[in-house]
Order: structure tokens, then C-alpha cells, then sequence
């Protein structure tokens, strides 16, 4: 990653927080600025529900049958989109587990790469991390816990923080 450049930033909201939740919401904000957020339609095999989840992020099961994208071809378009780059995730815990199950259940090679945002903060941004994005959350009035919006917020503090590293 060259020193002026933003990182790519994923975020990925679930049906739950267990092992046996799936992604239901993708969202991407890339180096250039440029953004992507879909929502997935779950394979039929993919049943877990958790409402503590759901009134987390507000999407419902009626949300992802009505406005959800078949899984294979949201896979295809997040492959078009980042190419063989690498993304980061504040969360790469639960975030990668649930790419590797999405793009497993749905056939399809993932192109890029994911790896957790700690690799690239500093130890002066991850000092401040958390009183920084909390500041910009409130800055930007963000109203809702989304993937785009989290991604937006993410990618923010990553250059507030550098900015005062």
C-alpha cells in the first residue's frame, strides 16, 4: 500500500454472531473512494436467525427475500470490483469465516484478499482508535449500523488517526 493512499475497507453484517450465522450484507469502501454494498439473499441451507442481530443492523429476513442478491452473482461483482487487491476488516475475526462461507457455498474464487486493519494502524492510531471513530460517527450522523456506513466510518478513522500519528 503506497504511504497517501486510503486502505480498502470491507464490513459485513450477519444473520448472527455464532459460527452458525452467514453474511447478509456486504459493504466496501475502496482506496479510491469509490463504494459497493449489496444485500444477500441466503442460500436455502442457511437458516440461522438471531433477532439480537437484526435489531442490531435493522435488516430483516423479509428485507434480504425481497431486496437481496443471489449470492453467486454478488460474488462475481465483488471479485469485478476490488480485483486482486486486498481489503481490511476492523472485525476480520467473523468478517473473513463469513467471505470463505459465502464464497464457498456459492462456487465461486475469491479474488482478493483479507486481512485485519491491526496489520497496517500504528501504535499511535490504535491508541486512539476508538475515541476518533466515535468522534466521526457522531461528526458524520451516522444513523444506521450498516456495511457501507461502518466501511465509510472505518476508512475515516484510519485517515483521522494517521493524520494525527
Amino acid at each position: 500500500m503506497r504511504k497517501n493512499t486510503l486502505p480498502t475497507i470491507i464490513d459485513i453484517e450477519a444473520s448472527g454472531f455464532g459460527a452458525a450465522s452467514y453474511p447478509i450484507e456486504i459493504g466496501i469502501v475502496r482506496y479510491d473512494g469509490a463504494k459497493w454494498c449489496k444485500l444477500l439473499r441466503p442460500f436455502d441451507s442457511w437458516v440461522h436467525w438471531d433477532r439480537k442481530a437484526e435489531s442490531l443492523h435493522g435488516i430483516t429476513q423479509q428485507m434480504l427475500q425481497t431486496r437481496g442478491e443471489e449470492p453467486r452473482k454478488v460474488c462475481v461483482e465483488l471479485n469485478n470490483f476490488l480485483g486482486n487487491t486486498v481489503v481490511y476488516s476492523d472485525g476480520w475475526v467473523v468478517d473473513n469465516p463469513w467471505l470463505i462461507k459465502l464464497y464457498a457455498a456459492a462456487q465461486v474464487e475469491m479474488s482478493f484478499t483479507c486481512r485485519a486493519l491491526e496489520y497496517i494502524l500504528s501504535e499511535a492510531q490504535m491508541n486512539q482508535w476508538h475515541e476518533v471513530k466515535s468522534r466521526l460517527a457522531s461528526q458524520l450522523d451516522v444513523k444506521r449500523h450498516r456495511a457501507s456506513s461502518d466501511a465509510m466510518v472505518i476508512q475515516q478513522t484510519y485517515a483521522k488517526t494517521l493524520s494525527l500519528a
